[in-house]
Order: structure tokens, then C-alpha cells, then sequence
């Protein structure tokens, strides 16, 4: 928070940002080259509109407000305390209670330790095991870079390594799939107390990165587990008990306070009702170009960062590419662009071609993707840098007019919106 308070201000944006309000609908008026944003105070329910010439969106693709948690038999007979982590209730007490959070992803596997030091113990119930790495809090490379080579030029090579380090391994698990998950297996067996039956708990039926695979800094996670102040279980869920839950296996875990670490559900542009000449635009029958801007919707544009990287990594490149548009359209003098595909049957398949449960679950709300490019949303950087910051932003299926709204205001500088 203080990094972003501190950019903000430096860059003299606190002015240009609109805390509490939320955004209900855009609509693009092709008469007036502007899209009219319908805004609602979040403290105050007041409603207001806002026009601007271009809108992006920077709200990724979670909603987060409202977790997934899925039926669970007998919940309502639990006499402990039950939590989403979406909505953490800020009287939780957990010190000295049993504490059952059930999920296998990031958020569990970040609780279960940061939970051990005050819980009487903590137990991680998952249906099916995640793959899961300790990754050091410290860079040491960075650190001696720094040192010897100074801030920028240590930073700039500190970012290259750690850009290759990145997708070395993303390539390296889904090339050699079965040597990466020995290695895995390896390394979890040397974090875990001697004997610990790691196939049952740290060994996924899936390949490596066909989801995500968790990080724990320092292995925090396998020192709680070492410690006892922390175990894994795992197996389904029968019913909830009135002091615990009862599994598939008979197994009834006893509990204070059950923490429901079951991820998100997916939302695409905030849930926003999206119009374009007062025809609503159904994501599922657009087609995302060069992963930024969706099939016959102009002046609209979105990041979404990689699945197998570092998210900022592409959403930086989708960032440097519509500024360049915006300089482009500037100079040309069009007020206008439209990405259409010039071959209305080309073959698409799902914008996130990811395997995790949550993307499953809305796949088909999502756009989608195309067979080649500038339709294909790629996962690879060096592709990207290509694409997005070598390339021209001019393309045969990027289509650019000049409004008579323009013609008629030719001083007028664009107004982008961002939400």
C-alpha cells in the first residue's frame, strides 16, 4: 500500500481517482464517438454518468464480492465459526482453536502457516493435492547485483534473470512433465518430516502447470507441518457435524472455526453491462485481439496478465501497446478503432485455455480466442515483446476512422476512463 500511495502521488494521480464508485454499464454511442459510463456511489447510492472517448479495464477477472464456496451437507448444524477469506470478519479469534481450512490453492496454502503461530493447530482439508515449491523471501542474486552494480543496472538484470528464471520452468514442467514432478517430489520430501506419506498430500493427478503451481516463501508451510503445528488431509467432505467435519473415509475432524478457502468465481470487465449502439455485447461471441480489445467493440481495452508468469509482466507490454495507440490515433487524427477478424469463421477456442477449476466454471461467460495471430492471446513474453512493443500497432484487423464528432471538435484531446 505504501509503494502504490507513494507511485500515485509521484505521478500526481491521487486527483484523477474516484474511491466508492462503482460502475453498473458503458454504452458506445457511434453518433458521438463516446462512451457514457453510469457510475453509483457506493457509500452514498447516488447515481451518476460520466463520458469519455476511450474506457479501460484493469479489473482483472475475479469477483470479489462474492467468493465460490460450494454446498456443503450439514453446514448449517456447525455451531463454530465459519469464514470466507473474501470476507474475513475482522473479530475472528482463532488463538488456541482448532482451525479447518479447506482448500489445496494459494489462499489455503498461505493461511495454514500464518495461522499455526496463534491456532491451537490448523489443518489444510483438501479434495486433491496442489503442487507446492519453496521459493526463497530473499533474492540473493539481486542483492549482490545491487550491491556491486548498483540500483538500476542491478534491478534491470535482476528483472531479466527472474523473467528467464520464470519461464525456464514454466517450459521445463510442461516439456518434461514427469521429470518436473520427481522434482518436485524431491525437493517436498527434504521439507517434510522423514516418513511423511507425500503422494497422498503433495503429489497432484494433473501435471505440473496444467494449474498453478504455490509458492511458500521460505517453506513456511512444510515448517508449520514439521513443527505439528499443522497437518494435511486429504479426502472429501460427507457432512458438517456440530463440532467438525465429517469425511468420505469416516474421519471426523473437530473444529473451532472452518475457514472456506474455496477460490473465487470468475467475472470478466466487473460484471459491467457493456452496450455499443444500444445492442448488449455478449462476451461468449467476441474474440479477444492481441489479448486487449474484443471483436467489433471500438475503444475499449482490458489487461489480463499471464497465468504462467508474472502478472504484471504482460499487463506492462498490454499497457506500453495502447499508449502507443493512443500516440498513433493522435497523430493520424482518428478518433475511432474497431478490431474485427477478417475471417468471420475462424476457428476460436476459450480465452483462458487454463485448466483450474475456476476458469472451468465460467468459461463459457468468457470471450474467446482465435487460431492465429493478432487473435491469439499469448502466454509467452518474448512473443509478446514482439507483438506489443517492437511491432506496429497498425494491423489489417485493427479498422481506424474519423468520427464527425472529430470533425466537428477537432481540439478536443481523447478522455480515456479507467475502471
Amino acid at each position: 500500500m505504501s509503494y502504490l500511495r507513494e507511485t500515485a502521488t509521484e505521478n500526481g494521480l491521487d486527483d484523477h481517482i474516484r474511491y466508492h464508485h462503482k460502475v453498473l454499464s458503458a454504452s458506445w454511442s457511434s453518433d458521438r464517438a463516446r462512451w457514457t459510463v453510469h457510475v453509483e456511489r457506493a457509500d452514498t447510492g447516488e447515481r451518476t454518468a460520466l463520458t469519455c472517448s476511450w474506457l479501460f479495464c484493469a479489473g482483472g477477472y475475479y469477483r470479489y464480492d462474492q467468493g465460490f464456496t460450494p454446498h456443503f451437507e450439514g453446514r448449517e448444524r456447525f455451531r463454530g465459526t465459519i469464514a470466507h477469506p473474501q470476507h474475513w470478519p475482522e473479530d475472528l479469534d482463532y488463538a488456541g482453536k482448532r482451525v479447518v481450512v479447506i482448500g489445496s490453492g494459494a489462499t489455503a496454502v498461505t493461511l495454514l502457516p500464518a495461522m499455526a503461530g496463534t491456532a491451537a493447530h490448523v489443518t489444510m482439508l483438501q479434495r486433491t493435492p496442489s503442487y507446492v515449491m519453496p521459493v526463497s523471501k530473499r533474492d540473493v542474486v539481486a542483492n549482490v547485483l545491487k550491491k556491486y552494480l548498483g540500483q538500476e543496472r542491478g534491478y534491470a538484470l535482476t528483472r531479466r534473470k527472474n523473467i528467464a528464471q520464470q519461464r525456464f520452468v514454466w517450459a521445463f514442467c510442461r516439456r518434461y512433465p514427469k521429470a518436473a514432478r520427481r522434482l518436485i517430489r524431491w525437493v517436498n520430501t527434504r521439507q517434510l518430516p522423514a516418513g511423511y506419506p507425500v503422494d497422498e498430500h503433495f503429489n497432484p493427478p494433473y501435471d505440473p502447470w496444467d494449474q498453478r503451481l504455490c509458492a511458500v516463501p521460505d517453506g513456511d508451510l512444510f515448517k508449520a507441518i514439521r513443527a505439528g503445528k499443522a497437518s494435511v488431509v486429504t479426502d472429501r467432505i460427507a457432512t458438517f457435524t456440530e463440532s467438525g467435519v465429517r469425511l468420505a473415509s469416516g474421519r471426523e475432524l473437530e473444529a473451532d472455526v472452518v475457514v472456506t478457502a474455496t477460490g473465487l468465481n470468475v467475472q470478466a470487465f466487473g460484471g459491467v453491462r457493456i452496450t455499443v449502439d444500444g445492442e448488449e455485447v455478449r462476451l461468449p461471441d467476441t474474440v479477444a485481439y492481441k489479448g486487449m480489445m474484443l471483436s467489433g467493440v471500438p475503444n475499449l481495452a482490458f489487461s489480463i496478465g499471464y497465468t504462467n508468469s508474472s502478472w504484471t509482466l504482460k499487463v506492462g507490454l498490454l499497457c506500453e501497446h495502447f499508449c502507443r495507440l493512443l500516440a498513433h490515433m493522435d497523430a493520424s487524427g482518428h478518433d475511432v478503432c474497431r478490431p474485427e477478424p477478417a475471417d468471420p469463421a475462424m476457428p476460436t477456442r476459450p480465452f483462458l485455455d487454463f485448466d483450474a477449476g475456476y476458469i472451468r466454471r465460467a468459461v463459457d461467460r468468457l470471450p474467446r480466442q482465435g487460431d492465429r495471430m493478432p487473435w491469439l492471446t499469448s502466454m509467452d513474453y518474448h512473443a509478446d515483446v514482439k507483438l506489443l512493443r517492437a511491432d506496429s500497432v497498425v494491423d489489417p484487423e485493427l479498422h481506424f476512422t474519423r468520427s464527425g464528432a472529430a470533425r466537428a471538435t477537432t481540439d478536443s484531446p481523447p478522455a480515456t476512463t479507467a475502471f
